[in-house]
């Protein structure tokens, strides 16, 4: 416990009689800061100088691609930090409606979209960015950036703080603290730190899809404003192919961000002369057309590394008071549905409801954190396990095939329907289970696939 008013790391003014050391000042960091405010001081160690510029994790390479905040994940970080919303608008970010429809020619030219549900479409960047901004600003909030975390202190049963190390000088120093978050993300080193204490080996599940993601950066044409979020999605092309896909997303400065995803022979590739051919070469999508006389804005970032990630922390049979894993060190997702961020979101709340109910010195605070995250990622980890059983030889489950369709309804070459696009909308929200849609896909028509045929090969 904090003595009262005393001076501790980041210069922070302790004024609370606990302190939380928050590991990893990302997205998921920075929102379990917030969700710790008012019931702890909180320091936030993060390896990285802040502010770094672009303001990106980097031991989290899916960041430079598409991100899609669905309205559930921007209510539940705007529950935890009011003012956010307001500060992603004011940086150029644009609530926009899902498509629930292709994109596609339409008459007169004009694009032909149908909307669902709003998302907020931006970088990355900015909403990593104002996240960070104003997080800090909270009432015993600090941030110790520069510095990465060593090992826990303390033993199986209790974690009484972490030993850190600046990464410029080298100085050593321990934190003594009432609670540590490991929120450090996919790369995070918990289970050989809670093994070093004498804890048992923590189950990891791998979900590997073989996608590769590749994006670059264009400057929007003028006139092209009011440009919706555009995605087209092939069907799958065999037995162990989840299809190709293209995605446009308007942000800030008058860009498009465009990414590109594949597996094996129809995967992307990072030469930037196969970049507009491949995207022209998804059925029915425009994407293709509308980029290919746009300004280049970036070299095409490639990424193989798109595993799906869970560790069983919920499993373990004990569990040390005083440490709780949250965000995409707990769970990493396909990139295909969007849901790491609103799951980050989700966990952080769930954080600040456990502290509402129990307080933090309850001793069974943080096995109640872990169980609560074990509930939300279930159902987004069941649809990422089942994309990737096709790679694996295997059949997805009856829920997993339904998510799998809708997509295709949704996103694909066939025309969407909105009931279908209301019921993905519905399964890919954290905390929901896909095992009550295996009844809904057998009542909602999907769309066939089309007529097989010859089909314009992509340039690789």
């Amino acid at each position: 416990m904090n003595a009262p008013s005393s001076t501790g790391p980041a210069g922070l003014q302790f004024t609370h009689p606990y302190l939380a050391v928050v590991l990893g000042g990302g997205f998921s960091g920075m929102l379990a800061a917030a969700a710790l405010s008012g019931y702890a001081d909180v320091v936030v160690v993060e390896r990285d100088r802040l502010p770094r510029t672009p303001a990106l994790p980097t031991d989290l390479p899916q960041a430079r691609h598409a991100h899609l905040l669905s309205a559930d994940g921007a209510r539940t970080v705007e529950a935890l930090l009011p003012g956010v919303i307001e500060g992603w608008l004011a940086g150029g970010a644009r609530p926009m409606p899902l498509p629930s429809a292709p994109a596609g020619p339409a008459p007169q030219g004009r694009l032909s979209q149908r909307s669902a549900q709003c998302v907020i479409a931006c970088s990355r960047d900015l909403l990593d960015r104002v996240v960070r901004e104003q997080v800090p600003a909270l009432e015993g909030v600090g941030v110790l950036d520069g510095t990465e975390a060593e090992e826990l202190t303390g033993t199986a049963e209790h974690i009484t703080g972490v030993r850190v190390r600046d990464t410029v000088t080298g100085r050593a120093r321990r934190l003594d603290a009432d609670l540590v978050i490991d929120a450090t993300g996919r790369h995070s080193t918990t289970p050989a730190r809670l093994a070093a204490l004498g804890l048992p080996e923590v189950r990891e599940e791998i979900a590997d899809c073989g996608i590769v993601a590749a994006t670059r950066i264009f400057r929007a044409p003028p006139g092209t404003e009011n440009c919706p979020v555009i995605t087209a999605r092939s069907h799958p092309g065999g037995h162990r192919d989840p299809g190709r896909t293209a995605t446009l997303i308007p942000i800030e400065g008058g860009r498009w961000l465009v990414t590109l995803t594949g597996a094996g022979a129809g995967r992307p590739s990072e030469h930037a002369d196969r970049f507009v051919p491949f995207a022209r070469g998804i059925p029915h999508s425009v994407i293709g057309d509308l980029i290919a006389d746009a300004e280049p804005l970036s070299e095409v970032r490639l990424t193989r590394d798109t595993a799906g990630r869970l560790r069983r922390y919920d499993q373990l049979r004990s569990w040390p008071t005083g440490f709780a894993v949250l965000g995409g060190a707990v769970a990493g997702f396909t990139p295909d549905y969007g849901q790491s961020m609103a799951v980050a979101a989700h966990g952080a709340l769930a954080l600040r409801e456990a502290l509402h109910r129990r307080g933090l010195d309850d001793p069974g605070l943080a096995r109640a954190v872990q169980q609560s995250l074990a509930r939300i990622t279930q159902a987004p980890w069941e649809q990422t396990a089942d994309q990737a059983q096709p790679a694996a030889g295997r059949r997805p489950s009856a829920a997993g095939r339904f998510v799998r369709d809708a997509v295709n309804g949704v996103f694909g070459t066939a025309l969407g329907r909105p009931p279908v696009c209301r019921a993905y909308v519905d399964a890919v929200r954290p905390a929901t289970s896909t095992a009550r849609f295996t009844r809904r896909s057998a009542s909602v028509p999907l769309p066939a696939a089309p007529p097989a045929g010859p089909r314009k090969p992509a340039d690789r």
